[in-house]
């Protein structure tokens, strides 16, 4: 249980804060270290070979598990890489593939289920965690540590650190070194905290929130339930931006909150941006209050009005392929948001929770 506090900043504040110095160590780290070659080399050779490539998780692991197939599949071209969550892929474990698990302190129970059924079915595995001092790194035939432990439950560093790791992965498979102070300056570059704590203030008092992204935006909405759900204790939905159209909103008014994150709009540019403005338009139609996390090119494509609630603006790096740099710099923003909605309910992000008893008790049965 992480120490009590009673008020801000809390662990997960100051975990915030330490990021872009850890993504800057932590990419140093990694293009150093030969475990990374080592499983390159091992999904170069499945790709070759037609062999599947999946990545696995759970909660904060399976989204940045999904973020992390995104990456491959960008840098393998015209291989993809398949996202599967942890219990499912122990149902049915590939044979003769790649699994590349996620898992940040490497006791997840179903992560290290699907990585025993995966080697089992004869898949060369991975994981990417904490530390090799691990369950799950005992089951793993390569593991990338990452080195720095989270030290709120609300986790962050957690989510982005295996997101590093993937895209430097990403820059190894595409023979090119990530530049580590582009990272940290592409995390560091935008005080978000004032547009955070304004659309914080905007959703506190709605009933639940609906999250609703696509592509690489997808997962970091699902994180972002996830963040507000732990953290400011509000029941919150991810759904894919076009799904959000098919009946769910039957069940919105004005008490329901939305957020659209817009920054993977770069394949499919204008008939991605008018699906979001659409939803928004919705969304406006039923008195949601609604923001948005918006890519910096992307802001005048979305009218004002149409984010009463706020919206926060991702920077650009012109250092990196975009996709790596939609994938890191969404992390803080989607923190900041998350951490500033738990402060203005009134809760300590840090436990999810696990204060109370009931709570307790649920999560360890």
């Amino acid at each position: 249980m992480p120490s009590r506090r009673d008020g801000p900043p809390y662990a997960m504040t100051e975990m915030i804060a330490a990021e872009p110095a850890l993504a800057e160590r932590l990419v140093h780290r990694l293009q150093a270290d030969p475990s990374l070659t080592r499983l390159a080399e091992a999904i170069q050779a499945a790709a070759a070979e037609h062999r599947p490539i999946l990545t696995t998780g759970c909660g904060t692991s399976e989204h940045a598990a999904m973020v992390a197939a995104a990456l491959l599949t960008d840098a393998l071209d015209g291989t993809t890489v398949w996202p599967m969550q942890a219990l499912e892929l122990a149902r049915r474990p590939p044979a003769g593939g790649v699994v590349i698990a996620v898992s940040h302190e490497g006791g997840t129970w179903a992560t290290n289920l699907a990585l025993e059924a995966a080697r089992g079915a004869g898949s060369t595995t991975a994981l990417i965690t904490v530390s090799d001092r691990s369950p799950g790194a005992a089951l793993a035939d390569t593991v990338l540590t990452t080195g720095e432990q989270d030290q709120s439950w609300c986790h962050t560093v957690g989510y982005l650190s295996p997101v590093i790791a993937a895209a430097v992965l990403h820059a190894e498979l595409g023979g090119a070194g990530l530049d580590p102070s582009v990272v940290r300056a592409l995390l560091q570059i935008s005080d978000f905290e004032r547009g955070a704590e304004a659309t914080a203030a905007a959703l506190a008092g709605c009933s639940r929130l609906l999250l609703v992204g696509s592509g690489l935006d997808y997962p970091a909405a699902r994180e972002l339930a996830l963040k507000v759900e732990e953290g400011a204790q509000l029941p919150a939905s991810a759904l894919q931006l076009e799904t959000l159209r098919h009946g769910h909103l039957a069940a919105a008014d004005e008490r329901t909150g939305m957020i659209l994150v817009l920054t993977d709009a770069e394949r499919w540019g204008e008939t991605l941006v008018e699906r979001s403005r659409a939803v928004l338009r919705s969304a406006a139609a039923l008195g949601m209050p609604a923001a948005a996390i918006l890519a910096a090119d992307l802001g005048d494509d979305i009218p004002l009005p149409l984010t009463p609630a706020g919206r926060l603006s991702v920077p650009l790096a012109g250092g990196l392929p975009r996709t790596i740099g939609v994938a890191i710099a969404t992390a803080i923003p989607l923190q900041l948001l998350a951490e500033r909605l738990a402060r203005a309910r009134g809760k300590n992000p840090d436990p999810i929770g696990r204060e109370s008893p009931r709570q307790a008790v649920a999560g360890d049965t």
